[in-house]
């Protein structure tokens, strides 16, 4: 894969660049600041970008709003997010938009590579992957993750599927029902997590966060 890695620290940097080497990816550019990441995102437009939250000039959250900043222009681009710090503010809006290849890992649990490439791996293929502990940070409110007993056992299994990054028609032919069946059970799950239409964040987005929130709990 073409990966676009954006980290201010030189050592950090540099290793996971000759990491990624090592496991046959190839690094078309590296950033240590917000503005030279989203001119590197715009520019290369790679299989994925691998972005620090806090970086330069402000220090504070501009990786991520770089990469906030491409996929507007470049609508699906996939990101992982790999940082010590959960920005609640952006990163809820980066997986909100509602259009895949999304991750948000924490380098303090990182623990294993080959773990490691297939998050890599499965948000670069437009699905998801977000740690434990960012996923209950994005879910500190009042949320929907209550409501999930009331689901059927096919809600759920659509729910787990959606997780994984699949689309309706995805779905739809993974379980052989029209596109139209799957639309329905998709209404019909939000409503019953209390999602409702007005709702400034994707109601899609919002469901899966509530599934895994609820899947790691049961672990």
């Amino acid at each position: 894969m073409r990966v676009v890695l954006a980290e201010d620290q030189f050592l950090l940097r540099e290793g996971l660049a000759r990491l990624l080497d090592a496991f046959g990816h190839d690094v078309v550019a590296t950033t240590a600041t917000g503005p030279e990441t989203l001119d590197a995102l715009l520019r290369h437009r790679p299989d994925i970008g691998l972005i620090d939250v806090r970086m330069p000039p402000d220090n504070t959250d501009d990786g991520l709003r770089a990469a906030l900043a491409a996929r507007k222009n470049i609508p699906g681009l996939p990101i992982l997010v790999l940082s010590q710090h959960v920005e609640q503010l952006y990163a809820r809006e980066l997986v909100a938009d509602g259009a895949g290849g999304i991750g948000y890992l924490l380098k303090d649990r990182v623990f294993d590579g080959d773990e490691f490439f297939d998050n890599l791996e499965r948000v670069a293929a437009g699905g998801t992957a977000l740690d434990p502990a960012v996923i209950t940070r994005l879910l500190e409110r009042p949320g929907p993750k209550s409501a999930l007993a009331a689901l059927t056992d096919r809600e759920r299994e659509m729910l787990a599927l959606m997780a994984e990054g699949l689309s309706n028609a995805a779905i739809a032919r993974m379980l052989h029902l029209s596109k139209g069946a799957v639309s329905k059970y998709t209404t019909t799950t939000f409503d019953k997590l209390g999602l409702a239409t007005d709702l400034s964040a994707n109601r899609r987005v919002l469901a899966v966060l509530a599934y895994l929130d609820d899947s790691t709990r049961r672990r």
